[in-house]
Formats: structure tokens, C-alpha cells, sequence
């Protein structure tokens, strides 16, 4: 085995995650709440909200809509592999409770928003409210 300071290459290994999996406990216990990746693009006619949602089906996406807030949230869980004898040896995978809320503007169509998921993209429509156009005449009085 390679020696490299009087440290082998895998002692070396080992302690950087140790040190990793003390981080990611730390983070477990405090039981964050973290936040969805969200972009959000406007068109003439609509909001389109986009957050990729990869390990997460569409019956474990809850999506409410309360005073202009719209909110997304959900929880992915560790897969069953996680529990066998294996030891983790790189952890970026996020395995816990997300949720975002977004404010939108009031001149959207709240009763028409639309959400599906393609590809493990969710996608969120808001329909903007179509107003009357009209030229006004000024009388003198």
C-alpha cells in the first residue's frame, strides 16, 4: 500500500469522510428544511415555474396555493440501499424534507394553474388574466 506522510492512501480516505459523515449527522439533526431549485420564466400569457424533482413520484408532491404564495414541497427519502452494511463514501445526494414558496403577482389566472411532471421536471403554469383593451374618448365639458 502507498504510504504517503506515514498516512496510507486509504487511512487518508477513511478520515476525510468520517469527517463528511460528522457534517452530514450535524445536518440530519437539526432536520432542515431545504429549498427547491425553482426557475421561473414569464411569457406574454403565463408563469412557468420549473424544478427538476429526480427520485420523487408525482403522489409525494404536495402543491397549495394561498394569498398569492405558491407552495411546493415534498420529502425524498434515502433508499433502501443505504440500510444494508455499506459504508458512504461521498454523500451529495439530498435526502430530506424540501419545500419553496413563491410569491406571485395578482395579475395571474389563479384558478387555471396547471402542474405536470416530464422527465422528472415538474412544470407549473400560471395563465396570466386577459384584460379588455379599449381607447377612451375625452368629452369637454
Amino acid at each position: 500500500m502507498f504510504k504517503f506522510f506515514g498516512v496510507s492512501k486509504e487511512e487518508e480516505f477513511d478520515e476525510i469522510f468520517e469527517e463528511e459523515d460528522e457534517v452530514e449527522n450535524t445536518k440530519l439533526e437539526k432536520e432542515e428544511i431545504w429549498q427547491i431549485a425553482v426557475d421561473i420564466l414569464e411569457t406574454k400569457f403565463e408563469i412557468i415555474l420549473l424544478a427538476p424533482v429526480a427520485g420523487i413520484s408525482l403522489d409525494e408532491i404536495d402543491i397549495s396555493f394561498h394569498n398569492n404564495i405558491l407552495t411546493i414541497s415534498w420529502e425524498r427519502f434515502r433508499p433502501e440501499i443505504y440500510a444494508k452494511d455499506i459504508t458512504v463514501r461521498n454523500s451529495e445526494c439530498y435526502w430530506w424534507e424540501f419545500s419553496r414558496n413563491i410569491i406571485l403577482p395578482e395579475n395571474l389566472d389563479f384558478d387555471s394553474i396547471k402542474a405536470t411532471l416530464d422527465n422528472n421536471l415538474l412544470i407549473i403554469t400560471v395563465p396570466k388574466l386577459k384584460f379588455s383593451s379599449q381607447s377612451i374618448r375625452i368629452e369637454k365639458i
